[in-house]
């Protein structure tokens, strides 16, 4: 069978430009790529349109094709049947995508900045309170002494690796139906790196750093509290290249008191009283984290109120003030009386009417429902 002009396969006219080409191939390639169109044919004709386009698009390809047609002298090098005619217009689009598109690199011997590191300090209740100073031992990783973290042997020194001449990476390029398609990989010889160490350090077998465990001092801040964290700049991994060293995290644990109990910056306490207490009231004492203090226990005081202890509480972290302390009044019913006291609790009872007072609306309305049974 013989080939259709290259004009008509492309439907363009022999006065076309380069772009008018260059549009009517995009355009019927994306329509009968073999990816795209499943029809019977359709990969037959895109290599007819793939064809066309690699003649009409190059000046020299296609003077000779205009004065000579298909049967011309070197004819032969038209018909390749191959796919590089992507190169003016997909190949661009898929180079960009598949890593060959020229984007920045980063310089493999460029100072880098090391990694943070986390450490998860416990605390008693009061050192998170009032703070504490306190020496941790933490393993990190350091410049190697004995190699000045460059990983060669004392009285050498890392080469350039010839085999990506020290970008750190190699371009592997590939034919593919889309053209040619270029990619960027590490290079499997230095590692990345740029440098090939052929003496290494026998203190770091050429890695250039060192696991070291280190003493490192943290000043915990008055009124830290469960799951916050402060922030040691440069105490972390060292640098890489030269670069500065990563940050350490001090995240806080606190553990729990005996008594007290703590939400943000208010401490909260229960305290019992006796009956007698509660009843004619009393002046007693409360413990708090500063310290004893009186608190007068008002007469008629019921079981589960509250009293405020202003500043007693955990000094704000950030220094916005001190918190309180909340004192839950808890009154204790006694269990084991004698007989002097059972009686003159009959006694009591008996004077006041075996009844709670009329003024509390609660017992009233407890006292109709019953009635209503």
């Amino acid at each position: 069978m013989s080939k259709r002009d290259y004009y008509d396969v492309l439907g363009v006219a022999k006065s076309a430009t380069k772009d008018e080409i260059k549009k009517a191939y995009r355009k019927l390639s994306k329509k009968y790529h073999p990816d795209i169109n499943k029809e019977p044919g359709s990969d037959e004709k895109f290599k007819e349109i793939t064809e066309a386009y690699e003649v009409l698009s190059d000046d020299a390809k296609k003077a000779q094709y205009d004065q000579f047609g298909h049967e011309g002298p070197n004819q032969g090098g038209f018909g390749g049947g191959g796919f590089s005619g992507f190169g003016g217009g997909f190949e661009d689009i898929f180079s960009t995508f598949f890593g060959g598109g020229g984007g920045r690199r980063r310089d493999p011997n460029a100072p880098r900045q090391g990694d943070d590191l986390q450490y998860t300090m416990t605390l008693t209740f009061e050192e998170a309170v009032f703070g504490v100073e306190k020496d941790i031992t933490i393993p990190k990783e350091e410049n190697c002494s004995t190699c000045g973290g460059n990983g060669a042997k004392p009285g050498s020194s890392p080469e350039t690796c010839s085999h990506c001449a020290g970008s750190g990476q190699i371009s592997v390029e590939q034919n593919t139906p889309f053209g040619r398609v270029v990619n960027r990989r590490t290079c499997p010889q230095c590692s990345g790196s740029g440098k090939v160490i052929k003496e290494r350090c026998s203190t770091c077998s050429g890695q250039g750093r060192v696991t070291k465990n280190k003493k490192i001092n943290v000043k915990v801040p008055a009124g830290i509290d469960e799951g916050q964290q402060i922030r040691l700049s440069g105490q972390g991994e060292a640098g890489i290249n030269g670069g500065p060293a990563g940050d350490l995290y001090i995240v806080f644990r606190v553990m729990r008191h005996e008594l007290f109990e703590r939400d943000g910056d208010d401490i909260y306490c229960e305290m019992p009283v006796t009956f007698v207490q509660a009843s004619l009231g009393d002046e007693i004492e409360v413990p708090t984290i500063h310290g004893k203090v009186k608190l007068k226990v008002p007469a008629g005081t019921q079981s589960g109120t509250t009293f405020r202890l202003r500043g007693k509480g955990v000094a704000n972290v950030r220094g916005y003030g001190t918190g309180d302390q909340h004192v839950h009044v808890k009154v204790i019913t006694p269990v084991k009386l004698n007989e002097k006291q059972k009686q003159l609790l009959r006694e009591f009872a008996e004077v006041s009417g075996e009844q709670p007072s009329e003024e509390d609306g609660f017992f009233d309305k407890v006292k109709r429902a019953l009635k209503r049974d």
